[in-house]
């Protein structure tokens, strides 16, 4: 195995340790227990070597307790009719890798790119 391929290859297990969203109901409660604790969603592009890097970045220096934030991951590549959903019921425009923080029913903020890294989630809880 070369160097490209380990630094392209798939995954056998999601990176992401929360909830992958699948269909409608999993985003309607979602939405639901915003009322409750901040959401993250986690829009990831699974063929694109950025968002795996921005991805894996935002992972390794994540340190909020589940009891803080409910963490979701999207593949966008398999339920991209789920991600046009997020993007019309929060106003957001799409973009990959995205992540978003949802409170009260409401994107309260959103970033993409390199700007995931630079959120300041603390604000949010």
């Amino acid at each position: 195995m070369g160097i490209f391929d380990s630094m392209f290859k798939q995954q056998d297990k999601p990176l992401w340790p929360g909830v992958a969203i699948q269909s409608k109901a999993n985003l309607e409660e979602l939405i639901a227990d915003s009322f409750t604790r901040p959401q993250l969603i986690f829009k990831h592009s699974t063929r694109c070597s950025i968002s795996r890097y921005v991805l894996a970045d935002f992972i390794s220096h994540f340190t909020y307790s589940s009891e803080e934030f409910a963490s979701h991951y999207l593949d966008l590549l398999n339920y991209r009719e789920i991600s046009n959903q997020i993007s019309e019921k929060f106003e957001v425009i799409h973009q990959s890798p995205q992540i978003l923080v949802i409170k009260d029913g409401k994107a309260v903020t959103n970033a993409s790119h390199e700007g995931i890294n630079e959120l300041q989630l603390s604000s949010y809880i």
